[in-house]
């Protein structure tokens, strides 16, 4: 592995910069001042996402990843996997600026499971790398990312991880004024783009009534080098109202919200087409929560959601075709044709009760029983027919969380979940003995029904250390039901550029999973670490067949003279292993201010066993570290990033150079009155320039990520 002179000497000093972050052998008083100059970096006092055991008690038995409101407004990008891009332990897809979607150890699509305030997203993003994610960055008040298996409470798609989108479109309590909200606007020098949103909470009696309205416009974005990167424009928009009625022993609401977005694909001849994705999505959900004064039931909690996502491909019937219509900030070359689009009718709706505490022999016992329920129906119109069959899928659920503290200081946690998953669409005889198919003879395609009980496990540990510091040892045994798109796909897929054919007779995909993690969320140090072993049997994967195709079926043929490398979907077993950690330090107060540095590192290794190979477009070791200096008004910060070159290969991939990120960020906040605050940020990303190919991108040869661009942002608090 060949690393420039630079990146050694800025790898250097980031190693040089954390090695302040780990604690030291004697207790330290925390200042009042330095703490709230330097909120933690890790775990909040509650996650919402990792367990629906409500308790007083802080950490998490599973690896979770909190970024704020702050914390998003500083991150650059245009979408949730943008956002979480270079968290440890996650990265994105980053196909479009328009269409990112987080990748957790290595993992996507299928096996991370995307949610907004619980309610499953119900779009067509775990279908195409080049799909939307209608969960915009703007409208969240806090996004929380489970690294690591969180099938337990969220079913068997979420064998990854999963990541929640927080905001309170649903209020859950009562406001401390009668109106309160913010206004934000920010303009970009890379795309020459303009984002805005705006919140507010109205609260009349026991009633609150919350609206948000978002925006953002961006052209083609700047990459190093001063060129264009041609046709990556986006428009989206959306906006939401919701009414609750909160009471002592709880609350019920409802919202309804609408998410649209125009976006370009870069890279090959989608830009030379000046392809385009439009996307649309309606959602309605409702929350409700009991807490009784009396009895065995501590909560009960529901939710119901519906939505209806629609997208649609459109583009130049011809590459530099007649007439010109302006889209998102770039121009359709041709007249606007629309190819075909993906529909996703879904609904989701969950009850969870929490028994008060038992007390046993051991200790006291916590727990929550809960039910679910999901059902979507995905339906394809015009080229994308030949792609995926309509089908549909439901999946039933019960799980069962108990906790049990042993000593004030050890606690350990229980949890099952048992599941029933039905897929109905339709297929024809894919088996690889079939492959190439007989252009001569026409493929019949017949309905199919697949149902898989699929059932998961875990067992946890979590031990409160001297110091603030926390370790937790967690193991957990996982099943992942097929998914229709594994089982019946049977046509050319543009985003991945193959044709891919899936397999009908797939199995139930089963993970191991074992997990150590040392955390310390609060005080001058901070850090958050963990490593991690899973071993899959019968790991679901596309394998190239050797052939290739066109457009049709009669089309595949052996070799690879054709536009789209025919795969077909296998099972392999499988292993993963890799480490994360990320640390904060105080050094010492300077002009009113804390002065400290930051550490982060990351890798993960994915291998087929039996002397298989590598998987492909698996993150490479990232190695990184900061500066930062806050008080009261002025936060600031330096923060460097360097990628590794990836040269542990999967099939048919291209090795992937390393880059430097430097970004910088300076933000002053003044108070107007006791309630109202007005913030300025100007933040700075890829200083160096660097080029920038993502490893996990199917576009990483075509597409380089945004150069230097400086952003300014404005946020007014009332």
């Amino acid at each position: 592995m060949m690393i420039s002179s630079r990146s050694l000497l800025l790898a250097t000093v980031a190693v040089l910069a954390s090695i302040g972050t780990w604690p030291k052998a004697s207790a330290q008083e925390v200042d009042p001042a330095q703490q709230a100059a330097s909120p933690s970096i890790s775990l909040p006092p509650v996650s919402v996402t990792a367990s629906p055991i409500t308790t007083d008690q802080l950490g998490s038995f599973v690896p979770v990843t909190t970024l704020d409101r702050e914390q998003i407004a500083n991150q650059p990008g245009r979408s949730l996997g943008d956002v979480l891009f270079n968290e440890p332990g996650i990265t994105a897809s980053t196909f479009a600026p328009g269409a990112s979607r987080p990748i957790i150890r290595g993992l996507d699509t299928f096996r991370v499971r995307l949610q907004e305030n619980g309610f499953l997203s119900g779009d067509a993003s775990n279908l195409g790398e080049d799909h939307v994610v209608p969960l915009d960055p703007l409208s969240a008040e806090r996004i929380e990312v489970v690294r690591g298996p969180a099938a337990l409470r969220w079913g068997s798609q979420a064998i990854g991880g999963v990541v929640n989108v927080i905001n309170n479109r649903i209020p859950t309590t009562l406001p401390d004024r009668a109106v309160q909200g913010r206004i934000s606007g920010g303009w970009n020098s890379g795309s020459r783009g303009w984002d805005g949103v705006g919140t507010t909470d109205v609260r009349v009696g026991n009633w609150v009534a919350h609206f948000d309205i978002f925006g953002r416009y961006d052209s083609d974005y700047r990459i190093p080098g001063g060129r264009r990167q041609e046709n990556s424009g986006v428009r989206t928009d959306g906006k939401s109202a919701g009414l609750s009625y909160i009471f002592d022993q709880g609350f019920v609401g409802t919202s309804v919200s609408h998410f649209r977005s125009l976006y370009e694909i870069p890279g090959g001849e989608e830009a030379q087409a000046r392809t385009a994705l439009r996307a649309e999505q309606v959602r309605w959900s409702t929350r409700a929560e009991y807490r009784p004064s009396s009895g065995p039931i501590q909560r009960i909690s529901g939710w119901l959601g519906f939505s209806k996502y629609r997208h649609e491909e459109i583009g130049a019937e011809e590459a530099g075709g007649l007439g010109e219509e302006e889209i998102g900030a770039g121009q359709l070359a041709g007249a606007r044709v629309v190819h075909g689009g993906f529909r996703n009718s879904s609904w989701d709706g969950r009850i969870e009760l929490q028994h008060v505490p038992v007390s046993t022999d051991l200790g006291p016992l916590n727990g929550t029983f809960g039910v679910s329920v999901e059902q979507e129906r995905i339906r394809t119109t015009g080229e994308f027919l030949e792609f995926l069959p309509p089908n549909r899928t439901d999946r039933y659920a019960g799980y069962l969380f108990e906790e049990l503290s042993l000593t004030p200081r050890l606690r350990l946690q229980a949890a099952g979940r048992v599941e029933f998953s039905r897929i109905v669409g339709a297929t024809g005889d894919f088996s690889q003995g079939n492959l190439p198919f007989d252009p001569d003879v026409e493929l019949e395609s017949t309905g199919r029904r697949r149902t898989f009980a699929p059932f998961s496990v875990s067992l946890g540990a979590l031990y409160d250390l001297p110091w603030a510091m926390q370790a937790r040892l967690t193991g957990q045994y996982v099943q992942r039901a097929p998914t229709a798109a594994e089982l019946f796909s049977r046509g050319a897929h543009d985003a991945s550029g193959t044709f891919d054919i899936g397999n009908p007779n797939l199995r139930k995909e089963r993970a191991t999973t074992v997990e150590l993690g040392l955390s310390r969320p609060t005080g001058m140090t901070r850090f958050d670490t963990s490593a991690f072993y899973s071993h899959f049997d019968d790991f679901i994967y596309r394998a190239l067949t050797g052939n290739s195709c066109g457009e049709e079926f009669s089309s595949c043929a052996a070799g690879r003279d054709g536009e789209f490398l025919q795969t077909a979907f296998g099972q392999r077993n499988a292993r993963f292993y890799g480490l994360e950690a990320k640390a904060e330090q105080d050094l010492f107060q300077l002009w009113d201010g804390n002065l400290g540095v930051s550490g982060r590192y990351d890798f993960v290794r994915a291998q087929f066993e039996g002397g298989g190979g590598n998987l492909p477009r698996i993150p490479p070791h990232r190695l990184g570290g900061g500066v930062f200096w806050r008080d009261g008004r002025i936060q600031s910060s330096i923060d460097y990033l360097h990628a590794f070159n990836q040269n542990r290969l999967g099939e048919n991939e291209t090795p992937t150079k390393g880059y430097d990120l430097l970004n910088a960020r300076i933000g002053y906040t003044a108070r107007l009155d006791d309630v109202r605050s007005a913030n300025l940020s100007v933040i700075a990303t890829n200083l160096l320039d660097s080029d920038i190919r993502n490893v996990a991108s199917f576009k990483k040869d075509e597409v380089l990520l945004p150069g230097r661009t400086v952003r300014f942002l404005m946020t007014v608090t009332f």
